[in-house]
């Protein structure tokens, strides 16, 4: 008989299960889990105790509308940000960039040559990879960098949330490129910032998007320790 995991390796088995899922099944989350992953989430740090995140999650007929319309707007050129971004890497971080495209569409079967579809592909982005649900994180507008990394914080405690409850996610800073028209939709007041959004759901699991995998850095490129 297997011994039952300590709480240590049921956290290992949590944060290695997360992954970014671009596929889902249209099974609805129920709102009462939703509810309990974000409420728990809220144990993250912060500056302070500052707390400074809110939420907007969308599903039903307000996912369906933004679903329709961020495709459309973001092919005419119509974006807008409210916090910059340039996404200009260089280095090792540049080819941590192009090793994670180059899984994906590999996954996907769509060579680089094919820049049509691969366009076409990244559009799933703005209609949330078909996901019954997204959620919007947003904090003050005048905050910073500080504020920027305890919303991080919160975010990964969400995600690893979800994957605790056999859920997946995708955290997508594209949608923070259609803000003039999340915003207004979910009437996410204008001294809020938005980042980011989180498509979720139950993933699809044959799906080929879900079949990419990503490497990680050796622990000894990222940690040092002295004594």
């Amino acid at each position: 008989m297997t011994a039952p995991l300590n709480l240590g390796e049921q956290f290992s088995e949590v944060a290695k299960a997360r992954r970014s899922i671009r596929a889902f099944t249209d099974q609805p989350v129920a709102t009462e889990l939703l509810k309990t992953i974000f409420e728990t989430a809220m144990q993250a740090p912060s500056n302070c105790n500052t707390q400074p995140w809110y939420v907007h999650v969308a599903t039903g007929a307000a996912l369906e509308a933004l679903r329709e319309e961020l495709p459309r707007r973001f092919m005419a050129g119509d974006i807008a940000v409210d916090h910059p971004y340039d996404g200009k890497y260089e280095g090792v971080f540049r080819d941590r960039q192009y090793a994670s495209a180059k899984a994906l569409y590999d996954a996907l079967g769509i060579p680089r040559e094919q820049k049509t579809e691969r366009q076409a592909w990244f559009l799933n982005n703005f209609r949330f990879f078909n996901a019954p649900g997204v959620a919007f994180f947003t904090m003050p507008k005048d905050f910073g960098l500080r504020e920027a990394c305890d919303l991080g914080m919160f975010t990964q405690t969400v995600m690893l949330g979800f994957s605790a409850h056999g859920l997946g996610s995708c955290p997508q800073t594209a949608l923070g490129f259609m803000t003039h028209v999340i915003k207004p939709a979910l009437n996410i007041p204008d001294d809020q910032m938005l980042l980011f959004g989180l498509s979720f759901g139950y993933p699809d699991n044959a799906a080929a998007a879900n079949l990419a995998v990503t490497d990680r850095a050796s622990l000894d490129e990222i940690v040092s320790f002295s004594s």
